[in-house]
This record gives C-alpha cells, structure tokens and sequence, in this order.
C-alpha cells in the first residue's frame, strides 16, 4: 500500500475527525460546556477539513478531465501535471503516457504522407518529362522513349509498394525481397538515373526539395570490378538515391560526388560510401542528421537548383538500412560530408 494513497488519506481524515470530537467532548466535561456548542465546533472543524481533503482530489481530476478533453479534440502538446504519489498521480502519468502515444501516432501518419508525397515526385517528374517532349514534339514516340516512360511508371507502382510498408513498420512485418546482385551495374544505373532525372527537372520549380543540379559530377567507385552482393535491390535503390540527392544539394558549384563500394567482413556483405565536397557536417549534428524533418546547421544549400529539402531522405534511407540489419552513420572526411553503409550480406536480417 502507498504510503501517501487516496485510501490513507480518507482514513486519516476519519480518525482527525473522531479525535476531534473526542477532544472537544473531553473539553465539555471539563468545563461544563452544553453540548449543543460541542456537536456545533466539532462539525465545523470537520467540515473545514474534509473540505481542504475534498479541493485535494478534486483539483487534479479537473485537471485530467481538461487534458482528455483537449486530446479528444485532436490538441495531444497538453499533459497533466505529476506532482503527487498516490493513485491520481498514477493516473496522470498513465494520461501522459497516452498522450505521448497518441501524439506519436499522429506524426507517424503525417510523416508517412510526406515521405509518400517525397519519395513518389521523382518518377512522376521523370514521367512527366518524357511525356511532355513527346507532345510538344521534342521527341518521338520511338520504342526507346517509351522503355523509359515504362521503366519510371514501373519504379513508381514499386515505390508505392514500397511506401506502403512503413504503415507495417511498427508491427515488424516490412518484407524484403534479397538477392544477390551485381554491385557495379546497379549502381551505375542509379548514378544514370540520379543524372536523368535532374536534367528532366531542369528549370521545373517542382519545390519538391529534391534537386534539379546538373553541375555536379557523379563519380562511382567499385572494387572490385566484380563485387556481388545480397540485399533487396530495391530498398538499397532508396538509400544510394537520397543519400546522392543529399550529397549534390549541398555540393559547391561544379562539385563532385563519389559513391564507394567495397566488399564487407561478412559474405556478400557491402560497405558503401557517398562523398561530397561541401561544407559536411558539425560533429555535434551527427546523432540529429538520420531524424526525420531534420535538415541540418547549414541553413542554405550551395548552388543553383538546390533547396532545403523536407528533411527526409536521409530518414528514409536509415529506416531501409536498419532493415536489413545493417548500420550508416557519419564518418571523420577531410573535406564535405562522409556517409558510411553497412549491410551484413548473408547473415540473419531482421523479420
């Protein structure tokens, strides 16, 4: 039993009044008061203190039913006060705890809209692109556009899948689809693709945050030649993509951004690294730069056709890493900002 619990309370209030009464009956005896003005001064005195007992636990309820009642209306910033140690301050932190939750859920469903509205721009981007040349007759309808217009319309019915399983996040049962792949080819169509879609952005104000640079040169780095490795292709498309749309926003003017691939400790494992020449990144924003809506110290990006962005690509890309069980994080660089992928290749990946 708590010490200070609302039953404690009642029953030290019973035994103040009985020893009350008792004391002044005792008085009466003594003095030979009526007991007329005995029973009037003990009613008074209980009065008064069960009344000062009676605001002690109705306050705090007040409290609480003002804080359900802003959450019932959507507001969850309000929590009620824990200052007590008896079952009402139990109540108010299991409020608080539901508020938290509530509030946490809350963001969770308006990020998901985000990273939809953010991952999604780009092949609409790049489909809108080729169709528009195609009607303003800058192009043909040749086979060859039309792979291309087929092959964005394909990432995005992918990524919509994709997107879809962050609402399946929380329960644990993302999917993934690993294979083994060849490194060198698939980065390189990323690299192609990163290239073709800021140039079909080019002189867009699609204000999507990503960018639409074409004066940053995308370099890749592979060794070996090669180099094998088993992940889902498609998740690891999600991370280079953000982390080189990172990378080229916050390039100097003609800049240059590497991605590195080597082979990991583990088989078929792979450490990938994106490198860029700009300002990098204060060590004490290392922990704050995967947070979603998170867009850094730097408060202007360097270079035509760069925005602040939403704050989500990076988010995005730590959420495909972690599952597959592998790490990314900030590396020490001598110049820009140096971003290390771990993923384990063939051992055990999170269900």
């Amino acid at each position: 039993m708590r010490p200070f619990s609302i039953k404690t309370k009642l029953g030290v209030l019973v035994v103040i009044s009985v020893l009350i009464t008792t004391g002044l009956s005792i008085v009466a005896v003594h003095t030979k008061t009526e007991l007329r003005f005995i029973t009037v001064f003990s009613m008074i005195a209980t009065l008064l203190i069960t009344q000062f007992v009676a605001h002690s636990l109705t306050m705090p309820l007040d409290e609480m039913n003002a804080v359900a009642r802003s959450i019932s209306q959507g507001d969850y910033t309000r929590r009620v006060r824990e200052n007590r140690r008896d079952e009402l301050g139990d109540l108010a932190q299991t409020i608080n705890v539901m508020a938290d939750e509530l509030e946490a859920q809350d963001n969770q469903r308006k990020e998901l809209v985000a990273n939809v509205s953010h991952e999604l721009r780009t092949p609409i981007a790049g489909l809108r692109a080729v169709l528009e040349n195609i009607v303003d007759g800058v192009t043909q309808a040749d086979p060859e556009t039309m792979r291309t217009a087929l092959k964005q319309t394909e990432r995005l019915g992918r990524l919509v899948e994709t997107l879809l399983d962050l609402s399946r996040l929380d329960n644990g049962v993302v999917p993934l689809k690993l294979r083994r792949f060849e490194v060198w080819p698939y980065l390189s169509g990323v690299l192609k693709e990163a290239n073709m879609v800021a140039s079909a952005r080019a002189g867009m104000a699609t204000g999507s945050g990503s960018h639409t640079r074409t004066d940053v040169h995308l370099h890749l780095d592979v060794s070996p030649p090669e180099l094998t490795a088993h992940a889902d292709p498609e998740r690891i498309h999600q991370v280079v993509a953000n982390l080189i749309d990172n990378a080229v926003k916050h390039s100097p003017p003609h800049g240059r951004v590497t991605v590195r691939a080597r082979r990991g400790a583990q088989p078929e494992s792979l450490e990938l690294e994106v490198l860029d020449e700009g300002p990098g990144i204060p060590r004490s924003e290392w922990h704050r730069v995967f947070e979603r809506f998170n867009r850094g110290a730097v408060t202007r990006p360097h270079g035509p056709g760069s925005d602040g962005g939403t704050g989500l690509g990076l988010a995005i890309a730590r959420w495909a890493v972690d599952l597959h069980g592998g790490r990314i994080g900030v590396a020490e660089s001598e110049r820009g900002c140096r971003i290390i992928v771990t993923l384990p290749g063939l051992t055990s990946v999170p269900s």
